[in-house]
């Protein structure tokens, strides 16, 4: 959604943001549910949705297109990126994304889709191995609209994003035509009433019959947006078939990241495959890695410290290759694993610490890397600044335990230290 709307922002969300800012060109993590997922779920909630099949492999392919009695199927490829229809596989087929009315072509499609890489202008040079093919029924599309609900600081809570122009880059309606969108808070205690909902329906131009089945949808998506704990339900289209019904084609769904533990079933769906995997490995461990392309490694504290780290390295003349956070309740042991995420990138010739303790205890800091550097064989300059609670305690730790360490006073000579070790 636009910046102007300015959802609410997780501090899982916020570190996403801060990734895209520096480098966006590195792979974004967060739960992104692959397309049959979000169907999944929106069908689990009432919201009509295409009936669809899931295969991983072709030779059921033509039994189970049949049983959606469709006169027409879609045929999709699931990866986690967009412009599926106009890429292609590394075994030559061209289109993640093809229409047919052949029951055996669907087998032949989906054939020459799982166990190969499609390549987009969204995946790495080398493409995403697909191991899942949707086939679905082809729905006839007499009108496009959009709807979406997500959390916006502006308003305080949720509110209602709705236009009779589906399909389009929202943000582009909203700045050229703003006639076109609505946008309706919601009171989180009363919710989507049904003159709220009937009011999206005629924004949209639902008559007759669908006016009811479009504030149907409605509620159902507000259902699953409380149900799930998303942040951001996006429609776009809602359609309108020439068979008088009102149909969910597409959904973008972001979650809270804070409601991981009330929200188990669906956060272990997320495919992790397609992730980097040191941002799953430090994930596993409570931690949060994002990678870069310099060759500074960065172990910091708050999504903050991180920016004004990689902001003073560069000012020096010097370029993060990462950055990982241990938050706030941090163990020796995450510590220790911190360190061997963050070095095990080649490219990595330099690791600053920079530890600024509120709740963190920096001799817990201390005494995990101490640990670290005397069971691995770390052989790349360690710059370390420490400050905050038990500091001296967390100085005498570095002092006596006799590892290769440089000490840094403060933010500044800490970054100077860091890029002067690989110059």
């Amino acid at each position: 959604m636009a910046a102007a709307l300015r959802g609410s922002i997780s501090r899982g969300a916020l570190f996403r943001t801060l990734q895209t800012t520096l480098q966006p060109k590195v792979p974004v993590r967060c739960l992104n549910l692959l397309e049959y997922q979000s169907k999944v779920l929106l069908d689990n909630h009432g919201v009509t949705v295409q009936k669809f099949r899931i295969l991983d492999s072709h030779k059921n392919a033509t039994e189970a297109s049949k049983t959606l009695n469709a006169a027409e199927y879609v045929v999709k490829a699931q990866i986690l990126a967009g412009g599926r229809g106009k890429g292609h596989f590394d075994n030559g087929f061209q289109g993640g994304v093809h229409l047919t009315k052949d029951c055996n072509e669907v087998a032949y499609l989906v054939e020459k889709m799982v166990g190969h890489k499609l390549i987009t202008k969204q995946t790495p040079k080398d493409g995403i191995l697909v191991s899942k093919v949707m086939v679905a029924e082809s729905v006839d599309i007499l009108r496009e609209t959009y709807f979406c609900i997500l959390m916006d600081r502006e308003h305080n809570g949720p509110v209602m994003i709705a236009s009779p122009d589906g399909g389009m880059d929202i943000e582009e309606v909203a700045e050229k035509t703003p006639e076109r969108l609505l946008t309706q808070p919601i009171d989180i205690h009363e919710g989507i009433t049904d003159d709220m909902a009937l009011k999206v329906a005629d924004f949209l131009k639902f008559e007759g019959p669908l006016r009811e089945k479009c504030a149907k949808e409605v509620k159902g998506i507000w259902k699953m947006f409380l149900g799930v704990d998303a942040t951001q339900i996006e429609i776009n289209p809602l359609i309108e078939t020439p068979q008088g019904q009102v149909v969910a084609v597409d959904a973008k769904i972001q979650f809270d990241d804070n409601a991981e533990f009330r929200q188990k079933d669906i956060f272990a769906l997320e495919d992790s495959s397609e992730s980097d995997p040191r941002e799953v490995d430090a994930a596993s461990h409570d931690l949060t890695y994002i990678g870069m392309d310099g060759n500074i490694g960065c172990l910091v504290n708050g999504a903050g410290l991180a920016m004004a780290t990689m902001d003073i390295i560069k000012l020096h003349g010097g370029s993060p290759a990462n950055f990982l956070d241990l938050g706030g309740g941090v163990q020796e042991h995450q510590v220790e694993h911190a360190v061997r995420i963050l070095t095990s990138d080649d490219s990595v010739k330099a690791l600053f610490v920079n530890i600024f303790g509120g709740i963190v205890n920096t001799a817990t800091i201390a005494s995990g890397l101490v640990k670290v550097l005397k069971d691995r064989d770390i052989k790349i300059p360690l710059v370390v600044r420490l400050e905050g609670t038990n500091v001296e305690e967390a100085k005498r730790i570095l002092i006596e335990s006799g590892c290769p360490i440089q000490s840094a006073s403060d933010l500044d000579e800490g970054a100077k230290k860091a890029v002067a070790a690989i110059s």
